[in-house]
């Protein structure tokens, strides 16, 4: 289906799922390596993502919360050898700067956010998303309440929250002695136990030198790009 999607389209096409059982991924994985069919891109959805439909139980117990979900993912397609062949994209309460690097060290290509752009467009989180009752006229057609909506301000305060993001996704990056995110490896996350403990990322999941990272191809070349700009800005 993904293949008669693509053809169709000519886009790039992938799925986008919560992690429960992992047979699934065992499925896709062994369609990879025995045919010539494979998605594009994966995102990951950790059960922390949230959305004003959805019943209390299924938000609050169904799925694996995303570092969890994510690792065991990937590391399948880590041990397949094919990882590098999709782009992995992870969702799920990741708007702030450390859980946006964390992500991105266990091997995210990219994030998508959307609960901290919807706080910064006026979500109240009224839980009213599907009923088309938004009083904040972000989630509605209801041409009354769209007017609590204004494209021009709040157009500022998202552009606001996605600079500062990046802005200290790259602070937390230069403090851990790096020039870009991709260069960010498991290793330079702990995390703390209840009895206070502190446990590698990469530990905890299991991850293997290497994992989670770009080619260092890749990342010599993005690296070049940085101080090529870098030093056009010095010099202007």
């Amino acid at each position: 289906f993904v293949e008669q999607l693509a053809d169709i389209s000519g886009l790039p096409i992938g799925i986008k799922s919560a992690v429960g059982e992992t047979e699934f991924w065992d499925d896709l994985i062994n369609q990879v390596q025995n045919t010539d069919r494979c998605v594009d891109f994966i995102t990951i959805d950790g059960s922390e993502g949230g959305t004003g439909a959805a019943p209390l139980a299924f938000s609050d117990h169904v799925a694996l919360p995303f570092k969890q979900a994510f690792a065991s993912v990937f590391k399948k397609f880590e041990l397949a050898g094919i990882a590098h062949n999709i782009v992995f994209t992870g969702s799920g309460k990741l708007g702030f700067p450390e859980t946006s690097l964390l992500a991105l060290a266990l091997g995210c290509d990219m994030i998508s956010i959307a609960r901290e752009p919807m706080l910064a467009i006026g979500c109240v989180q009224a839980q009213r998303c599907h009923s088309g009752h938004c009083p904040t006229g972000i989630a509605t057609q209801n041409k009354r309440l769209m007017w609590g909506l204004d494209p021009t301000l709040k157009s500022n305060r998202l552009a606001n929250y996605l600079i500062a993001l990046r802005k200290e996704i790259i602070q937390l990056t230069h403090a851990c002695g790096y020039e870009h995110p991709a260069q960010i490896t498991p290793k330079q996350f702990s995390i703390v136990d209840d009895n206070y403990a502190s446990h590698s990322v990469a530990d905890i999941f299991g991850y293997r030198e290497g994992w989670g990272s770009p080619t260092k191809e890749h990342i010599d070349e993005v690296v070049g790009i940085i101080r090529a700009a870098t030093e056009m800005r010095i010099t202007m």
